[in-house]
This record gives structure tokens, C-alpha cells and sequence, in this order.
């Protein structure tokens, strides 16, 4: 079993209306059919975008404005989604519910279904500058090429939740991500490899880039897309499939082969995923 994989470095730059958030969307998803890929990431927090267009005094829309985007964002993908055929991992989106904000990633599938993940571990900044909410529960999304789990930027360096992913099936984890920084960045991209390492699953990272000079807490950004896998002789000896450009709006593809996970959780030169000493400490799941 194979699936072709891209993520999209998106640049985050000021727009005048969803209309050219659309078109930035859908040029990325063009882009993707015209390398025949099945499964295309957005990162974390591109929709902040949309909060640059403004209001009639010219300032930027609070966060509590993207909620009312929400329908809108849903029907881009989704009708994206079926007219090119391809399973879209929307970014993140901020929603509202029960008057709580939460930061949530959307998986569309090309027949119309919609699923949902929510952000469990939530930033410092995320809970002083915009006091979102943090989600409690993990999905494992059943697609035809396999169980997928989607986590996000913060998540990611949580190793037990990845675990559990492992231990419900994922064999592929999109982590959407946002970061500011060098610092910021590494921290994520450094999980996103231990995660690979210590579970024997592929890892499809990317993150913003450009910036948002109106919108708080979104005037910076620090990002690379990476296709990530587990260190042993079948895979590149680095663990990187493929990667961008730092800081470029470009697309990223690659192949995975998920027979290969099998075979190193089961023949590698080592099998961390099987050797988990669960008498000693517990097994997430």
C-alpha cells in the first residue's frame, strides 16, 4: 500500500476577502492534482489569515471573528475536496463552541465526509493572547489508504499522544503546525522525528510562513514542510523523505510505502514499536 503525500508551506500575507483566500487554496490544491498526490496538508493556523482582511476601519478582525468563517472554510474544502478527488487536511481553523474558542484541525474526504480534531495541548501563548480551549479526546480517521491521525504543532511533543495514536493504528501522523521562531520550529521538527523513531510511523509536517503584519500574535513565521520516517535501512538514513525550502510558499511531495512500516516494526534493525517494555511502564491506548 502506497499513498502520495504533500504539504503546503503557505504564505500568510494581508487579503481583502475570503474570495482570495479561496484562490490561494485552491492554487495549492492544483498544484497537488498536478503531482497525482491522494493526501494534502495545510498548517496549523492559515485561516488567521482571513482576520487581515479587516474591518470597515481598516484593523484587523479579532480572533473571535473567524468562528463566523467557519461555514464558508467548510465548503471551500469540501467542494475542493470532491472536484479533485483528494483527501484534504485543512489546516487549522479556529471554531466556537459553547462560547469556548478551540483550534481545530479538518479532515475532508473526496465523497463529502468532514472530520474533526481538536488541539489537546495548548500553548502558553495561545491561552493568554486568545484563551482557547483544549479539546479531550483523540480521532483516528479511517480513509482507503489506511488510519491517519491528525496533531497538532503543540501536540506533537507529547510523546504518549502519539502513542496512542500508534496503539488505535495510525500508520501516518499530519501534524499541521504554526511557529514563530528557529526555536519554536525545532522544537516541533525534533518531536516530529523522535515521534517517527519511537512509533516506526511516517510524519507529514508543515508550517506557516510569511506574515501578517496587522494581526496580533501573527506577524511572524518561521516554517517547513517535512515528510518524515522512521531511521532504519528501508528509509533515507535521516529520516527525511522530503522537505521545502525554509520560509518559502512552495509545495512538498513524496511517496510513502506503508508495507515498509510493517516490515521494520517486525524485521528492522531495531523494532522499538515491538520491544515497548509495557511490564516496566504503561502502553498508551
Amino acid at each position: 500500500m502506497k499513498m502520495r503525500v504533500s504539504a503546503v508551506q503557505y504564505h500568510l500575507h494581508t487579503i481583502h476577502s475570503f474570495d482570495d483566500f479561496a484562490a490561494q487554496v485552491e492554487h495549492f490544491v492544483k498544484n497537488a492534482q498536478e503531482y497525482d498526490t491522494e493526501f494534502l496538508l495545510f498548517p496549523e493556523l492559515f485561516t488567521t489569515q482571513l482576520m487581515s482582511i479587516g474591518d470597515e476601519n481598516g484593523n484587523a478582525l479579532p480572533i473571535t471573528a473567524l468562528p463566523s468563517f467557519t461555514e464558508q472554510y467548510i465548503e471551500l474544502f469540501k467542494s475542493l475536496a470532491a472536484k479533485y478527488e483528494m483527501y484534504l487536511i485543512g489546516g487549522t481553523h479556529i471554531i466556537e463552541e459553547q462560547g469556548k474558542l478551540y483550534n481545530t484541525a479538518f479532515l475532508f474526504y473526496p465523497d463529502g465526509r468532514v472530520g474533526q480534531q481538536k488541539k489537546i495541548h495548548i500553548t502558553p501563548w495561545e491561552v493568554k493572547g486568545w484563551n482557547m480551549g483544549a479539546g479531550d479526546s483523540l480521532q483516528i480517521f479511517e480513509t482507503d489508504k489506511g488510519k491517519v491521525a491528525m496533531i497538532i504543532c503543540y501536540d506533537i511533543e507529547f510523546p504518549e499522544w502519539v502513542r496512542i495514536a500508534k496503539a488505535r493504528g495510525a500508520d501516518v501522523i499530519f501534524c499541521p503546525s504554526c511557529t514563530d521562531d528557529r526555536h519554536a520550529f525545532h522544537r516541533v521538527r525534533y518531536t516530529s522525528h523522535a515521534r517517527t523513531i519511537e512509533n516506526q510511523v511516517y510524519v507529514v509536517l508543515t508550517g506557516t510562513v510569511g506574515s501578517l503584519p496587522t494581526v496580533d500574535f501573527m506577524r511572524a513565521n518561521f516554517g517547513q514542510a517535512a515528510i518524515l520516517t522512521p531511521n532504519d535501512i528501508p528509509f533515507p538514513p535521516s529520516g527525511v523523505l522530503a522537505e521545502g525550502e525554509i520560509n518559502n510558499d512552495m509545495l512538498v511531495t513524496a511517496d510513502l510505502d506503508i508495507q515498509l512500516l510493517y516490515d521494520v516494526r517486525e524485521k528492522g534493525s531495531v523494532t522499538t514499536w515491538r520491544d515497548r517494555r509495557t511490564d516496566l511502564y504503561t502502553d498508551w491506548k
